[in-house]
């Protein structure tokens, strides 16, 4: 189980993310969002592999979030692949500018889920991206858990 309480279960994980990057921090942000967007993710019709976070006049934003059209929107639809504000206090927002600003940082984020409100939530994490060899050395860890659990 994962540690948010959710009462529509929907969580998009971003599997990618752990393989391509060390996790150094995570935030949990708020996302400003349209009305056909949030019933597209209770409907689990969403992608944030491809996605990544970068400030714009001192906010932050989600960019390449692929959430798809609902398909009772009409004419009222938004666009998939628009970049939508993420909601975090001052203090976070500070933190973070000061750390992309160190060469090698990037903010991604590695899940989408919705709270007990109803209200969509984007865990994102302050992550350095890892070397080939850091990969391999995931790929062996990961195997040789694989072996241990089998053993048992």
């Amino acid at each position: 189980m994962s540690k948010h309480k959710t009462n529509a279960n929907i969580e998009i994980k971003n599997r990618k993310a752990d393989y391509q990057y060390f996790l150094i921090t995570s935030y949990t942000a708020g996302i400003v969002l349209t009305g056909t967007e949030i019933k597209s993710i209770r409907a689990g019709k969403a992608n944030i592999t491809d996605a990544y976070c970068s400030f714009v006049n001192g906010e932050l934003w989600v960019h390449n979030m692929h959430i798809s059209e609902y398909a009772a929107g009409s004419y009222n639809n938004h666009p998939p692949k628009r970049d939508r504000k993420l909601l975090l206090n001052r203090k976070e927002i500070k933190k973070l500018l000061i750390k992309l600003n160190e060469r090698g940082f990037t903010i991604i984020p590695t899940l989408l889920w919705i709270n007990e409100n109803g209200y969509a939530k984007l865990d994102i994490s302050l992550a350095k991206g890892k070397k080939l060899y850091d990969k391999r050395e995931s790929i062996k860890e990961k195997d040789e858990r694989r072996r241990n659990h089998e053993d048992e």
